[in-house]
């Protein structure tokens, strides 16, 4: 389920996963929402190409919402609301 915004959310808490590749991104995301409770907002950080389609598979198949993503210089950050 995606519900973009326009602009970056509050986020409750943030995992920086640059440098790292598939599926670590998505690996750390998880375990770190695992720990968050329900409208909970994570902030992920990523420098995988990859993760914009890994996060967006995810948030739907898992039934979280993909608030926002940006990309900038090979930085890609993704705000989810834990479902």
């Amino acid at each position: 389920m995606s519900d973009v915004q326009n602009s970056p959310p509050a986020y409750d808490a943030q995992v920086d996963a640059s440098g790292l590749n598939c599926p670590m991104p998505l690996l750390k995301a998880k375990l770190e929402l695992n720990k968050l409770v329900s409208g909970n907002v994570l902030k992920v950080i990523a420098t995988d190409a990859g993760s914009q389609r890994d996060f967006r598979a995810f948030a739907t198949l898992a039934g979280h919402s993909l608030l926002h993503e940006t990309v900038a210089d090979g930085v890609y950050c993704y705000w989810l609301r834990k479902a």
